[in-house]
């Protein structure tokens, strides 16, 4: 759900290699790559954190109120919910289900198409901090 954020937030020249999870560390070895949201890795799960969490505070981008909003939307439809209770959460877990049933050739043209619905979420946020709702509209 979240290959993205490092292309978007962290490096855009980033390339993502798309691979079973039984096959990340072997391939993140052999490739000389950084391994992501596979269990056992820093940019995994942690308790209650998704990935796109881990991204966040390994690269120091908790800073903007916006992405962290994002991160709760992100993170409440990448989980349980239980950690925000983030109600935006829901429509994005949705439409993310909704996109894998496109049909898709590859993961690297679902991610891309998934992120016009990641910029309109982004955008949200940052109205939501400028509206002076730094925890969304429905708060």
């Amino acid at each position: 759900m979240t290959a993205g954020a490092g292309s978007k937030f962290v490096d855009p020249k980033a390339e993502f290699l798309f691979v079973p999870a039984d096959q990340v560390m072997a391939v993140a070895e052999r490739e000389g790559a950084t391994p992501y949201d596979v269990k056992g890795v820093e940019l995994g799960h942690h308790g209650k954190e998704c990935s796109f969490d881990a991204i966040l505070k390994k690269h120091g981008l908790t800073s903007d109120p916006a992405l962290v909003l994002l991160a709760r939307i992100v993170n409440g439809a990448d989980t349980d919910n239980s950690l925000w209770n983030q109600p935006e959460s829901a429509g994005l877990k949705a439409v993310a289900e909704g996109f894998r049933g496109l049909g898709f050739k590859n993961d690297h043209d679902l991610n891309a198409a998934e992120w016009i619905v990641y910029d309109a979420f982004y955008a949200y946020c940052k109205r939501m901090v400028e509206e002076h709702k730094p925890e969304g509209a429905f708060r």
